[in-house]
């Protein structure tokens, strides 16, 4: 059977850069040993393979593949899913008014809104389906700087510390007190985020584009990915970690992560947060999405 497939650079205006994605359609009958087979056969962060919904008021299911296991939820693939799908179902809808888009993943029904305003990427943005939540305690700072190629002094900066969140998956956020710290990275072998673990998520105030505000690198090589150039379901946990030290007040603060850059793939992910009595109420992540190529696969 033919099955068409896209692949998308997502979280980016500009083809070549932000984080790929596979995007399978006609998955129906491909089994999950199979599914798996064709993300490890891709190689890319995620592999998402659609298919029809189990209620028939939404849009698509998504199942989400790295290259050794699936995923509840991601980010990335969630964001390029949505774009496509719009694209390819309604372009003359999508280029007179916003879409809404919803995808069922393991976490949840996720709700999107597709755009594409004239001059500009297609993009889309969701609501997180889950809100973040401490999952454990962080290792000690030596432990951590060990195991980054790092000196303890280089762990932390204002009131930041490393902490535990997660809204879908676990993450361990590792403030780094500067750009130049973040350059000087070099992860031991250690298998971040295997077997369910954390996956590390690295991040500081300096930033290098102007509109920026957060400086990130991700780290997830117990999923099959070294280095991942963008993270959104990490950005939906970092909402956890801007409430406990940046405490943000009652409104809605949009926030650009910037990501990749130190792999050669600029990634920029805005981060959307509505604090209501000092207590985050919701989040969003969103971002651009470019159709990079498209095929099929006979299996």
């Amino acid at each position: 059977m033919r099955r068409q497939f896209y692949t998308l650079d997502v979280f980016t205006d500009v083809a070549l850069a932000g984080n790929p994605l596979a995007v399978v359609l006609d998955s129906e009958g491909l089994d999950d040993a199979r599914m798996q087979a064709i993300a490890g056969e891709f190689n890319l962060a995620e592999t998402v393979f659609v298919k029809e919904p189990r209620n028939p008021i939404n849009t698509a299911r998504l199942r989400i593949f790295t290259p050794v296991q699936e995923l509840p939820f991601a980010g990335h693939p969630t964001v390029g899913a949505a774009v496509l799908l719009a694209h390819l179902r309604a372009p003359e809808l999508l280029a007179r008014e916003d879409l809404r888009i919803v995808v069922e993943e393991q976490v949840g029904d996720v709700v999107c809104i597709a755009r594409h305003r004239k001059g500009q990427a297609m993009a889309a943005y969701f609501t997180l389906p889950r809100l973040p939540e401490k999952t454990g305690e962080a290792p000690s700072d030596e432990a951590l700087a060990a195991g980054l190629g790092l000196s303890a002094a280089d762990i932390g900066f204002g009131s930041h510390r490393p902490t535990m969140y997660g809204a879908g998956k676990p993450n361990l956020f590792i403030p780094i007190a500067s750009l130049t710290a973040m350059a000087k990275v070099r992860p031991n072998l250690k298998l971040w985020g295997e077997s369910g673990g954390p996956a590390v998520y690295l991040y500081t105030n300096e930033v290098v584009s102007n509109g920026s505000t957060w400086h990130a690198r991700m780290f997830w090589s117990g999923l099959g990915i070294v280095e991942d150039p963008a993270t959104g379901s990490a950005a939906a946990a970092f909402a956890g970690v801007i409430m406990q030290f940046e405490r943000p007040g009652d409104g809605e603060h949009m926030f650009v992560i910037e990501q990749g850059l130190e792999m050669g793939r600029p990634s920029f992910i805005s981060l959307g947060i509505d604090v209501e009595h000092g207590a985050l109420l919701s989040a969003t992540i969103g971002g651009s999405a470019i159709v990079v190529s498209q095929g099929a696969i006979d299996l």
